[in-house]
């Protein structure tokens, strides 16, 4: 990430997704419609417009509770069978 001098660095959180290691970036950009910004290096993004919901939803991006995993499971099964 090559910051500008309107984006500035919030907090990083480090984790797992299904026992790869991942690392979250969490930034804020003033030139942006909706600043705060996190960015995990597995491809996912969300943005918001303000900095309430960065922190818990990095985290939880990095430290998934056993319903976030049931989730993830269970969407991954349905987009399998949906495909087949």
């Amino acid at each position: 990430m090559n910051p500008d001098k309107s984006e500035f660095w919030v907090g990083t959180f480090h984790g797992r997704h299904n026992s790869v290691l991942a690392k979250v970036t969490a930034t804020c950009d003033d030139a942006r419609p909706e600043p705060y910004i996190w960015t995990c290096t597995c491809g996912e993004t969300q943005t918001f417009l303000t900095k309430d919901p960065v922190f818990p939803t990095a985290w939880r991006h990095t430290h998934p509770t056993p319903v976030d995993r049931l989730r993830h499971w269970a969407t991954r099964l349905l987009h399998t069978r949906a495909a087949s």
